[in-house]
């Protein structure tokens, strides 16, 4: 355990609170580490949408290329964030405990609007499409940069509210009275958990790293994330999935969609699988979603996007 484990991360606030867990995980067991951060593309490039930037691995990429060059050991991220394809001699080497899952509104006060017009602020297209088949009389704005970025911008505009993941806020403690749990929005997959990833032949970390991992979590965000890339949506495309381990009946509970940009069309698929089953299933989903005009939606949503 002499050997000094660096681990990168991003400099936001949430991505350092998110190294720092893992960095008292692995002190706890008797590793020693140094957190070592940097800033990456999408958090220096606020003025696009995340699509227009090439989105697949935007907030990864600097960190990939840091562990690649030897600069860090590891590196910690919203598992969200993460390509479904991870660079070649990077794996995945622990998931943390899945925290809270929910999209949550955060407005100022008055819910009043959600019956009328309001301006709502996302930048996902995954929140704005499923936004926008619920309330269509709505309008929604692009809404870029970090959990503190984003919630400045919210009080400096006259938008109704803004989406969030609930766990960014509540990590930083930063989720305020004013908001609405959004238990109808079906998240980003992976959403809520951590990974950290280390490079296929650092046996060091792998092991120090193995003994962080929540199996649970490992195998839910796992079926996701297969839901994800069977549908080729990377993280440009309105997807959402959820996949929840019900120990009572030992099955998997999964829900997924698909939507088109302005939220008019919604193709979603709901199957409760046994346990043992779980490594297609994300599979099988998304098959069963493409082959029912998903196939056709994605080619209209990619066309959509290069314009």
């Amino acid at each position: 355990m002499s050997k000094t484990i660096r681990i990168g991360t991003r400099d936001s606030e949430l991505a350092l609170w998110q190294a720092k867990t893992v960095e008292k995980q692995l002190n706890d067991l008797g590793y020693r580490t140094e957190i070592i951060a940097v800033k990456s593309q999408g958090d220096l490039v606020l003025d696009k949408p995340l699509y227009e930037l090439g989105i697949t691995g935007i907030f990864t990429k600097t960190l990939d290329i840091a562990m690649i060059k030897g600069e860090v050991d590891i590196a910690v991220h919203s598992m969200k964030d993460v390509p479904t394809a991870l660079p070649q001699g990077i794996v995945q080497a622990a998931v943390l405990p899945r925290a809270n899952v929910l999209d949550i509104l955060v407005h100022k006060g008055s819910t009043e609007f959600l019956e009328t017009s309001a301006t709502i602020a996302t930048g996902s297209l995954r929140r704005q499409a499923q936004w926008l088949n619920r309330y269509p009389q709505h309008t929604v704005v692009d809404l870029r940069g970090n959990v503190n970025t984003r919630m400045q911008k919210l009080n400096d505009n006259d938008w109704s509210g803004a989406v969030f993941a609930a766990a960014g806020l509540e990590r930083i403690n930063l989720k305020p009275q004013t908001y609405l749990n959004l238990d109808w929005m079906i998240p980003a997959p992976a959403q809520g958990a951590m990974v950290v990833v280390a490079m296929e032949n650092d046996h060091h970390a792998l092991e120090a790293l193995a003994q962080l991992n929540d199996i649970e979590t490992e195998v839910c965000t796992a079926i996701e994330r297969q839901f994800l890339r069977t549908l080729e949506g990377g993280c440009s495309a309105p997807i959402g999935a959820i996949a929840k381990y019900d120990e009572a009946q030992d099955e998997i509970q999964f829900h997924g969609v698909l939507l088109s940009l302005d939220g008019k069309e919604k193709l979603e698929i709901q199957r409760n699988f046994p346990i043992n089953e779980w490594k297609k299933l994300g599979f099988h989903c998304a098959k069963e979603i493409l082959d029912n005009g998903g196939a056709a939606l994605m080619e209209r949503i990619k066309a959509q996007l290069k314009k």
